[in-house]
């Protein structure tokens, strides 16, 4: 079962995705489809765990920074996806509208009717952009960084609220598990950063925090450079990364987040460059990984009962056949993981 972790936060008792199981499939978030029905499709067939796509290719207005700021007073989003912000007429007190009748949100509200339709229960999981990376956009953008993460805050806070209540009242026989998107955490401890870390890592909590007495709360980070020790830090009851040697150096903060509780999306589908053709080169790669962290002092049980198998990223950027390639072997690696767990040792050299 699939339970949250406890953090240093007060928590009511945790919520359980009682029918998710180790090695379990699940997805990232985008999709290339221009196609809402075609994506649909795919993202219910294609993985254990369902996943709630974004079509940033089909609408500039799904792209995670976009689909965030929609709506809020003194931001324009272009046609091709620019934000432009008006720092005269944003502020951090803004109330934040989620209209589910959006272009933002068409892919969203698709996915939850075609869901509705075919009575699907079991976990479902969908990704919205953090506060952190959302307020380094904010920031770019020209807002000032005390009012942009802010506003950040703001924004993902109320959307998400919201987005939970869609999901609930649609399908209110599947778990969920929200995910927050946050690219931006690769570069925390680089010099210049705008935040401190520990400003940084209330500021995802306080994100988290919304999620967490409804779904299961997770974290996404793509970047291979992400500190683990602060992610996990700001209580996520998953961590989704990608599954790189440089997390051997991260084996003892692993193992207490594991020892706790925590679960571990493993992106083990390289998304960036070349994309393998077959589940070979990707699972030697997770099983070489999996073996350095047991040397380290990880525990083999819980490596492969808390894991979830994903790709390292969203597919927004790649052609249709490529991700439906990558999910193929996405699949693949997850029933290989779960016939490890149901055996007695666990043999690296499968």
């Amino acid at each position: 079962m699939l339970t949250r972790l406890t953090s240093g936060r007060s928590q009511t008792p945790p919520h359980m995705a009682s029918r998710t199981i180790g090695g379990m499939s699940m997805a990232v978030g985008s999709l290339p489809h221009r196609s809402l029905a075609e994506a649909i499709e795919l993202s219910l067939s294609s993985t254990d765990v369902v996943t709630i796509p974004t079509l940033p290719r089909r609408s500039p207005a799904e792209s995670m920074i976009a689909q965030a700021l929609v709506g809020l007073p003194g931001v324009t989003v272009g046609q091709y996806g620019s934000i432009a912000v008006d720092t005269a007429r944003i502020h951090a007190l803004e109330s934040v509208r989620t209209d589910l009748d959006h272009d933002a949100f068409a892919t969203f509200r698709t996915f939850l009717s075609t869901a509705a339709e075919r009575n699907l229960s079991g976990p479902v999981k969908w990704q919205f952009v953090g506060p952190i990376t959302l307020g380094l956009a904010l920031q770019r953008a020209g807002v000032p960084a005390e009012t942009a993460f802010r506003i950040a805050m703001r924004s993902v806070r109320g959307h998400v609220t919201n987005l939970l209540a869609a999901v609930s009242a649609t399908l209110p026989d599947c778990e969920q598990i929200v995910v927050l998107d946050e690219p931006g955490w690769g570069a925390l401890l680089e010099p210049g950063f705008p935040l401190p870390p520990d400003v940084a890592i209330d500021l995802l909590s306080g994100a988290l925090a919304i999620i967490e007495p409804i779904a299961i709360a997770g974290v996404h980070c793509c970047s291979s450079s992400a500190d683990l020790q602060s992610l996990t830090a700001a209580g996520p009851s998953l961590v989704s990364i990608p599954a790189t040697l440089a997390l051997v150096d991260h084996a003892g903060h692993l193992q207490r987040f594991l020892e706790n509780g925590g679960w571990v999306a493993w992106g083990a589908v390289p998304t960036d460059g070349p994309v393998p053709m077959t589940a070979e080169r990707p699972w030697k790669r997770l099983c070489e990984l999996w073996c350095q962290l047991v040397q380290r002092g990880c525990s083999p049980t819980l490596l492969r009962q808390q894991s979830l198998i994903t790709p390292e990223c969203g597919l927004g950027l790649h052609h249709t056949s490529v991700a439906e390639r990558v999910l193929r072997i996405n699949a693949e690696l997850s029933t290989r993981v779960r016939d490890q767990s149901a055996a007695t040792r666990f043999s690296f050299g499968a």
